[in-house]
């Protein structure tokens, strides 16, 4: 499975522990899927990015549907099945537009909290990794 995480702007430089936790995540995601993360400058390089790779684009926006650890693993097992490349995007701190919003094949929520989305990305990446590890049926995830 071909998974591609995406964030809109750059981790600000004071803050190298987001950077080296989101590395760790993508290096332990490896051995489940081809993954790779990108900043990107804003919301067009995504809707360029989603089309040039055919990618099904997942937005995450607080208005998005929430799913548990195991029902995003269930998520990424049906969308292995489709064999479609999954773009994960989180948006800057304005959202994402409409226009977005309508090449989203799904939207994503990590909860009601507001969190900052360099923390929003490590986040994500570590449930990815949660998920594929409930798949896999490895001892990381112990349900509590």
């Amino acid at each position: 499975m071909k998974i591609k995480l995406a964030w809109i702007g750059k981790t600000k430089a004071k803050e190298p522990a987001i950077q080296a936790l989101t590395d760790e995540y993508l290096k332990r995601l490896s051995h489940y899927a081809d993954v790779d993360g990108v900043a990107l400058k804003d919301e067009s390089a995504v809707l360029a990015l989603a089309a040039q790779g055919r990618f099904k684009l997942v937005l995450l926006d607080s208005r998005g549907k929430q799913l548990s650890s195991e029902e995003l693993a269930a998520f990424l097992d049906r969308e292995q099945i489709a064999a479609i490349p999954l773009l994960f995007v989180i948006g800057g701190s304005d959202g994402f537009t409409e226009t977005a919003c309508k090449h989203a094949a799904f939207t994503l929520s990590l909860g009601k909290m507001t969190l900052p989305h360099e923390l929003a990305r490590v986040v994500l990446v570590e449930q990815l990794y949660r998920a594929f590890t409930i798949l896999k049926r490895h001892p990381y995830h112990l349900g509590h």
